[in-house]
């Protein structure tokens, strides 16, 4: 939104040009102007205004300010002051003084003719901009447009364009900002204003993310952000629209850990302005991660801020920050129904529809359960009216907002019918996204449909209804085409240099060295590969769930139990011989409790050994959850084989430490249909892998161990375990499996890791493999730990083997230690290589263990699941 307008004499005009292409060199001129005893007043005026708007670029906001007063006082002619006002107004805008902002802009206006005119339109726009007056700035920046193109200066043409654009991409209408922007890109370029076309292509960024193209506002960013460094030019501002898309997928710790960052820069760069909406944005990421004394302390701040920057409709967005926290915390009343509804029509009427939309869904929930049913329906039928336009997350809401009308109503079928449109619109959204990452974390946007799905069905009583809701929605990413990342030199590069870091930065701290300088180069990159991995576009197509029919006839004579979080109840839907049963399992909050009881407890026998009343107190645990989970299933389940589908804060059990699953074939699946995809695959026909990975003798003794039973097979160990090795093995191998060292990021569960001779392998190289093994064992600790996100959906080797194309993987959920399991690996291979399941196999070979050993010997056999298809 930069101003830089004319020049009085030939170095003060120089100055005045070189702000937005090189505003040092900018500074440096102006200053020698003032040094000159000759230069007359409005050359003092044009040097001081220029250095004033170069410190504007530099983000030094209170130095500009006091360079613009001085350009004003020394201005000679009439002209020249008006200039002036006019940068001064711009710049008070972005320090948040935005009715002073006006007043000097609007007062330069009459002063202005021709292109200078033109100028002054533009920075009227601005600070309309800034104040929320969206509609007058759009005006502002077409009059400047008209004026330019009359003038024939492509400069203020390129300014006022970008301007509009910007604003027309916020506000949602991304033809009109990519019609804009485009032209204000190639003229910026055309004139040599390398730091004003970054800009623009940066915004061009902000308008893919606003019409949901995510992985394309991924890869715009990162490319602008190379120019910015490449330009040396700080750009603090520009976290708050990186927050803006890390909050649409959303990515909720990085939109936390951004906005936090941004207030903390813009606090000490003195840019009142985006500081009101860097606290607003840090409110909005509180709200959206369950932390409500953050979001309403900060919201509150923010909104005093913008009141006093004369910037209301910013304050109605901070207000509605505050209302959704004190409704989150249990808050019911018609006080407060009051203040969402106002607040709602605020941001209708001054250009906020998302934020109206969602106040206003929640104002008709609250109206609902204060009995306010007609006031209810009437708010949701204005909130329905958002399902025939805009981004993916608005229509889907609107067909939330037309769902909860039907039902009020009684229209039950009628609410399921436009649940299932919201719900197809989220899918083309995310069937958009390639990235595992991007697709597991958006799931958070269908939450509120699918919830009111299997809340329909539960309350119809219906099983197999049940069933299908819960499949809609659960593990939903697996349920995706998977994108195989582009063979990428830098993606390549970048995890090849990870992993000589990440094994530099082992080192040391074995060492006893320092290790700051590498935490912060493994952060970089880190950050890097996650950014490549991001801007990977998805190719559509999704598995449709199947039904109650079709599961039955593949699940032959075993059992599924598919686990449903339903308010505060457990709730299983049991499938056996083509019949569905629904059953209630008692309060979640306990079983929940209880399994993280019972994985304490196996972990301390892992990890301590059989210590006294350790084995007792793990029995005990076992049994109590046992007896929740399947007490009441009991009955049909019989002896069958099981396969379950658990929710996500149980993902994590040691299903064989429980007494019901204890020696019988158990398969674990993100959801039903992901069973039945890896169940339907076929297994490739490639010789067996068998890798060893560093600093674990009995690794490299148990895969030797293992060449016996697996003739054939490719062994890697020692230096020629690399992961390069080990990667190339994989492809389309029938068997893989790999004994090392592994970690459990629960940050970023694709950067979890098997340690191999040349550093830690991570699951986004696995993404990359053509062809995946058809059974992949992972005899290492917590390889079997998946990272959940909303919706149930798992991230970590599980979900990417899976999503790849394995049928099953072997693999712990708990520490294991490399001594005991090489004998339980050895008879399991034995039992697969005699044609046994590996969900059987596997099962046998822990109770022959099992029975064996003491309390560690039975935790470690229990830490291994069968994932898949089994």
């Amino acid at each position: 939104m930069g101003d830089s307008v004319g020049s009085a004499a030939p170095t003060a005009g120089a100055a005045l040009d070189a702000v937005q292409r090189y505003p040092r060199e900018a500074i440096m001129l102006g200053r020698r102007v003032l040094a000159t005893a000759r230069s007359d007043p409005d050359e003092r005026s044009t040097a001081e205004r220029a250095i004033g708007l170069a410190l504007r670029e530099l983000n030094d906001l209170p130095g500009a300010l006091r360079h613009l007063r001085r350009a004003l006082r020394a201005a000679g002619s009439p002209r020249v002051a008006a200039l002036a006002r006019m940068s001064l107004g711009y710049v008070l805008a972005n320090a948040g003084r935005t009715s002073a902002a006006l007043a000097e802009v609007t007062s330069a206006l009459p002063e202005l003719t021709g292109a200078d005119a033109g100028r002054a339109r533009m920075q009227r726009g601005v600070v309309l901009h800034f104040r929320g007056q969206f509609e007058e700035a759009v005006r502002e920046y077409g009059i400047a447009v008209e004026i330019a193109q009359r003038e024939g200066d492509l400069l203020l043409e390129a300014r006022a364009r970008n301007n509009r654009g910007l604003l027309n991409a916020h506000r949602g209408a991304t033809p009109g900002a990519d019609d804009d922007l485009g032209p204000a890109a190639a003229i910026f370029q055309r004139l040599g204003l390398d730091l004003a076309a970054a800009d623009v292509r940066w915004n061009l960024g902000i308008a893919a993310s606003h019409g949901g193209d995510i992985p394309g506002a991924l890869r715009r960013f990162a490319a602008v952000e190379e120019e910015y460094a490449q330009l040396k030019v700080p750009r603090p501002a520009l976290l708050l629209d990186r927050f803006e898309l890390l909050l649409s997928v959303p990515l909720v710790d990085e939109a936390v850990e951004v906005a936090s960052l941004a207030v903390r820069e813009l606090r000490r760069r003195g840019m009142a302005s985006d500081l009101a909406e860097a606290l607003l944005a840090r409110a909005r990421a509180a709200l959206l991660a369950g932390d409500l004394d953050t979001a309403t302390t900060t919201a509150a701040a923010a909104r005093i801020r913008f009141r006093r920057q004369g910037r209301r409709t910013w304050a109605a967005f901070a207000r509605h920050v505050e209302l959704r926290a004190e409704l989150r915390r249990g808050t019911r009343s018609a006080a407060l129904l009051t203040a969402l509804v106002r607040t709602a029509d605020q941001l209708d009427a001054t250009g906020w529809p998302d934020p109206a939309l969602t106040t206003r869904i929640e104002a008709a929930r609250l109206a609902a359960a204060l009995g306010r049913t007609g006031r209810a329906v009437d708010l949701l039928a204005v909130a329905a009216r958002a399902r025939r336009r805009g981004t993916a997350s608005r229509r889907a809401q609107g067909w939330y907002a037309l769902a909860l009308s039907r039902r009020l109503g009684g229209d039950h079928r009628g609410g399921a019918r436009a649940l299932q449109r919201g719900l197809a619109v989220l899918d083309g959204y995310r069937t958009a996204l390639g990235a595992t990452e991007l697709r597991a974390h958006s799931g958070a946007h269908g939450q509120e449909l699918a919830a009111e799905g299997v809340d329909l069905a539960i309350s119809s009583g219906t099983p197999g209804q049940v069933l299908a809701w819960t499949e809609r929605w659960r593990a939903s990413a697996l349920r995706m085409r998977a994108v195989l990342p582009p063979q990428d030199v830098g993606l390549a590069a970048a995890l090849a240099e990870l992993r000589m870091v990440s094994g530099a930065l082992e080192e040391a701290l074995l060492a006893g060295r320092p290790v700051t300088a590498l935490r912060r180069r493994q952060h970089r990159l880190e950050r890097h590969i996650r950014e490549l991995a991001r801007g990977v576009d998805g190719t559509g197509g999704l598995l449709a769930p199947p039904g109650v029919r079709t599961l039955g006839e593949r699940l032959g004579s075993a059992v599924l139990v598919e686990l449903v979080a339903h308010r505060e109840r457990l709730r299983a839907v049991l499938l056996r011989d083509g019949r569905a049963t629904l059953h209630d399992l008692g309060p979640l909050d306990a079983a929940v409790h209880a399994a993280r009881l019972h994985r304490f407890g196996l972990r301390r026998l892992v990890v301590t050994g059989d210590v006294p009343d350790a084995w007792a107190g793990v029995a005990h645990t076992a049994e109590a959850l046992d007896r929740q989970l399947f007490g009441p299933l009991r009955v049909r389940l019989a002896d069958r084989p099981l396969v379950i589908v658990p929710i996500g804060a149980l993902h994590g059990v040691a299903w064989a430490g429980l007494p019901t699953c204890a020696g019988r074939p158990v398969t674990v699946a993100p959801s039903a249909t992901a069973w039945l995809h890896a169940a339907r695959r076929t297994v490739p026909d490639g010789p067996p892998l068998l890798a060893a990975g560093p600093r674990l003798p009995a690794a490299e003794t148990e895969v030797r161990l293992l060449s016996r039973v697996l003739p054939g097979a490719r062994l890697l160990t020692g230096g020629g375990a690399t992961a390069e090795a080990v990667t190339t093995a994989l492809d389309g191998a029938r068997l893989a499996h790999i004994a090392a060292h592994g970690a459990f990021r629960a940050d970023n569960p694709l950067f979890s890791t098997l340690e191999l001779a040349d550093g830690p392998l991570t699951a986004y190289e696995l993404e990359r493999l053509p062809r995946p093994p058809g059974c992949v064992v992972l005899s290492a600790c917590d390889s079997g730990l998946s990272g959940v996100r909303p919706g149930d959906e798992v991230m970590g080797f599980t979900s990417v083997l899976l999503a790849l194309g394995a049928s099953s993987l072997i693999a712990t959920v708990l520490p294991v230690p490399a001594d005991l399991t090489s004998t339980l690996m050895l008879d399991l291979h034995r039992r697969m290589g005699a044609g046994v399941r590996p969900a059987s196999a596997l099962a046998a070979a822990q109770r022959e263990f099992a029975a064996t050993g003491d309390g560690s010997a039975q935790a470690t056999a229990a830490a291994f699941v069968c994932f898949g298809a089994g």
